[in-house]
């Protein structure tokens, strides 16, 4: 069946890339979390179930690093590349069963792929600031092949995330417009705009017309930037709005480390939530507990049976 927001708000998970570190991994490789599918699935796993556990309903599989490129740097071949990115979606759905079939928890579980920018192949913070240096088509010629093998491996829908520019957002509305694969596009904002200082709501409008667009939003951004970005969505469409955020600290790709200080508290949850946010969960340095604080704002919320859509 084709995905459906369902009425009352879903709690997604966090970083997996964070809890994969608190469990004591190194990904400071250009493959990042992708790196331990190929040298340790079980660490993946075990990080889904524990945000499922947390609380989560929706996992974002850890494919966003995952590309024919990155992988080739790895010495992985074409076919190789596709059999570990049908693996990310493996491993999120097993994860899912799991927490479905221990009767403990929100009934509705999902698994969303993750299909990050073309920043996140190069390895070098791009994805902050948009500067690619190629045009739409090759933008479109790029994503479409992995979301094609990602959207087979069949997930509840895809995760385009962490996109920084307009002109990728339409590269990827248009490999999505007509191919009745369910997906949410989620930008990354910097003071109120994309990262390249083009409009948010421009991005949110190209992708109101498209039927495959369940969910519109931003992750990997300070939690300072959400509710202007639920303003500037809801001027845009009607389609639901999905918010994960960083902790409130700010990555610093030079010196590969973060810095300032978190802050995800309730009351900013419940804001969100009375602005008009319904997909809320968290990315870089949100962890199970904080999923779990998130979980118990979200299903005190009362339910918005008018709310759904599908592809």
């Amino acid at each position: 069946m084709p995905f459906r927001v369902p009425s009352v708000p879903i709690v997604l998970d966090g970083g997996l890339g964070t809890l994969l570190e608190s469990r004591g991994h190194d990904l400071s490789s250009d493959m990042w979390s992708a790196r331990l599918l190929l040298q340790q699935p079980d660490e993946v796993r075990a990080a889904h179930d524990e945000f499922f556990a947390a609380g989560a309903q929706l996992a974002i599989s850890g494919s966003y690093q995952a590309s024919f490129e990155g992988f080739a740097r790895e010495g992985l071949d074409r076919d190789q590349a596709e059999r570990v990115m049908r693996l990310s979606i493996r491993i999120a759905t097993e994860a899912r069963d799991a927490a479905a079939a221990d009767g403990a928890g929100p009934d509705g579980r999902w698994v969303a792929a993750s299909v990050g920018p073309y920043g996140a192949m190069l390895a070098d913070g791009s994805e902050y600031r948009g500067d690619y240096r190629v045009g739409e088509r090759e933008l479109r010629e790029w994503h479409a092949p992995r979301m094609a093998v990602l959207a087979d491996a069949q997930p509840d829908l895809l995760a385009v995330e962490t996109i920084p520019s307009l002109s990728e957002v339409r590269a990827v509305l248009d490999v999505l417009s007509g191919s009745g694969v369910p997906a949410w596009v989620s930008v990354t904002p910097h003071l109120g705009a994309l990262r390249t200082a083009e409009p948010l709501e421009s991005a949110f409008a190209a992708a109101d017309g498209i039927d495959e667009i369940i969910a519109v939003g931003v992750n990997c951004c300070s939690p300072s930037e959400v509710l202007g970005a639920i303003a500037a969505a809801r001027r845009a469409t009607d389609k639901p709005i999905v918010v994960y955020p960083n902790s409130g600290e700010l990555w610093d790709a030079k010196n590969r480390t973060w810095v300032g200080e978190p802050g995800f508290p309730r009351d900013l949850v419940e804001r969100w939530l009375d602005a008009g946010a319904w997909i809320i969960g968290g990315c870089c340095r949100v962890g199970p507990a904080q999923i779990s604080r998130i979980a118990s704002v979200l299903h005190r919320h009362p339910v918005q049976p008018s709310l759904g859509s599908t592809t």
